[in-house]
């Protein structure tokens, strides 16, 4: 499920072009950042593991005759008078148990990345695509003119991630041909296309709004960023 970055320094070379290129007609500055996912969702195995712990002493609950049975056998045919310690002990341990058996299922990425709710996918990958522009884009430039196009690969998911200056004047719904370009060529297998066509969008939209001055300065990386 989840997918890997897998990206030649040929690749790499013409995604830093496109950018340049994009670039070359407007005094915005765009930054590409490729990672292979945003979170780790650990938070989500811990509830997961608690929810699979819950279910396991509800279903005691319900049917203890039932589970007690299957401990006598295990150990033989031997009954027991349980005492109320004795169950609250096998209690804990069965939901000590399930709790650890899920979070070791769980250590697995893609069973992981595949039980957690897609808005929580969203959400995080949002995120982490809003805090690497706060470090690497955002007021860094004179007009703050900065752009970030983020693709997280196993969330299958990118995002744009404007400065100010732009967001004052264009509307976030103009980036969706952008987004849409891009998801296009990654839905085929060609992650670094679907890069270079995002740049080449949003270039278009931002030389029309920020056309390029003859004192313009390149002020933020074109090489694509992988993190």
């Amino acid at each position: 499920m989840a997918k890997q970055i897998q990206l030649t320094e040929a690749d790499r070379h013409r995604v830093a072009e496109a950018v340049r290129a994009a670039e070359s007609g407007t005094a915005g500055e765009i930054v590409t950042i490729i990672t292979d996912r945003s979170d780790t969702y650990h938070d989500v195995a811990l509830v997961w593991s608690a929810v699979a712990a819950v279910l396991a002493l509800v279903a005691l609950a319900i049917a203890p005759d039932f589970y007690l049975g299957l401990w006598d056998r295990f150990i033989g045919g031997w009954t027991l008078e349980w005492t109320p310690r004795q169950l609250f002990e096998l209690a804990a341990v069965v939901a000590a148990l399930k709790f650890g058996a899920t979070w070791l299922i769980l250590l697995w990425k893609p069973l992981r990345l595949w039980l957690t709710p897609r808005p929580i996918r969203n959400a995080r990958v949002r995120a982490r695509a809003v805090t690497c522009f706060k470090v690497g884009a955002e007021r860094r430039t004179h007009g703050r003119t900065g752009i970030l196009i983020y693709l997280s690969m196993a969330e299958h998911r990118a995002e744009i991630v404007a400065d100010e200056a732009i967001t004052g004047q264009v509307n976030p719904e103009v980036w969706g041909h952008a987004m849409a370009s891009m998801i296009a060529e990654i839905a085929k297998g060609n992650t670094a296309d679907g890069l270079i066509a995002a740049a080449r969008e949003v270039g278009v939209v931002l030389a029309e709004h920020f056309p390029r001055a003859e004192n313009d300065v390149n002020e933020l990386p074109d090489r694509l960023i992988e993190v």
